[in-house]
């Protein structure tokens, strides 16, 4: 073979290299860039804010990072989830595992520990409802799920009541959940007369008589000390909770009330009875083979908390 045949063929094999490295340089991340692209994608007008958060490694997409998208107008808030590869590849959607509950990530950030419960525990579908006391869509849902979901499964299902009150729209909405704390506090079982009694007057609460006639309320329940009742709202000791609970929701990118998990599968929208109890029966039939959510699954551990009520007890997912 000639030498100008060999010097060709280097040459040859030095552009093919250059080309290759070339095309693998890593694009440096940029949070002005990725807010004007995102902008122009979802076609953002000046007036809304955008914040894109700092990168971190994808932990179910290898080579991409996730980054927190946040649109702001006022008080309102949405998060959106983006993930950016390492040469600037923008991916917007769900991951999932086949070998792992399709709803694992929710299920991780669900917390029931020291919420209100109904049903049995251990039970092999457990919902969890995010609610505000002051929203009309959620008195529907709560008085459907309470007409129905102990009476149709006594024993499959088990409910947890997460407060989420939306202080824009709702002004008395949080006060209302600081008070059913101060209940829960008292006594578990009573929250959910508590419960059902707010949602059943909700049209005549306002902000300045919330106190007031929910210590009426009290003073006809047995377990329920009105005075003790009184100060705690007044003082609102049970705020923390109330915020924590808030905190939840925000983690969980909730966008508004109600907001059901059913085994993690999150349901945004007021459901109709027979589509509910449809869901629940595919979940029942689903877990029998899966076990990979309930708390019949083997993945919780209840806590021995000293002085803490039975009706009461946490459940700390362990999935």
């Amino acid at each position: 073979m000639s030498r100008s045949l060999f010097a060709t063929i280097a040459a040859a094999l030095m552009l093919v290299a250059a080309g290759s490295a070339q095309s693998e340089k890593k694009w440096v991340f940029n949070k002005g860039e990725v807010e004007t692209y995102v902008r122009h994608l979802w076609v953002l007008p000046p007036a809304l804010g955008l914040t894109v958060g700092d990168p971190k490694p994808a932990a179910d997409l290898p080579g991409f990072q996730e980054v927190a998208v946040k649109i702001t107008q006022g008080q309102a808030s949405q998060d959106i989830t983006i993930y950016v590869s390492n040469d600037g590849k923008i991916l917007q959607g769900n991951i999932y595992d086949i070998h792992l509950n399709p709803f694992k990530k929710d299920l991780d950030r669900l917390k029931t520990q020291f919420q209100p419960s109904l049903g049995t525990p251990g039970a092999t579908v457990v919902l969890v409802a995010f609610s505000d006391f002051q929203c009309p869509h959620c008195k529907a849902e709560a008085q459907m799920l309470r007409q129905n979901l102990v009476a149709n499964y006594p024993t499959q299902v088990r409910l947890y009541f997460i407060d989420f009150p939306l202080e824009a729209l709702h002004p008395w909405a949080k006060a209302a959940a600081i008070g059913g704390r101060c209940v829960f506090r008292q006594d578990p079982g009573s929250f959910w007369e508590y419960h059902d009694w707010v949602f059943g007057h909700q049209e005549s609460i306002t902000p300045e008589n919330l106190k007031e006639i929910v210590t009426i309320w009290a003073k006809d329940r047995k377990d329920v000390d009105s005075l003790q009742l009184g100060q705690c709202i007044d003082t609102k000791a049970t705020e923390k909770e109330v915020d924590a609970e808030m905190e939840e929701g925000r983690a969980l990118q909730i966008e508004g009330t109600p907001t059901v998990f059913i085994n993690g599968r999150r349901i945004q929208n007021s459901m109709t009875w027979p589509d509910l109890k449809a869901t629940i029966d595919n979940e029942i039939e689903y877990q029998k083979v899966a076990k990979n959510a309930g708390e019949d699954c083997g993945c919780d551990l209840q806590l021995n908390v000293p002085g803490l009520p039975k009706t009461g007890a946490p459940v700390v997912k362990k999935n």
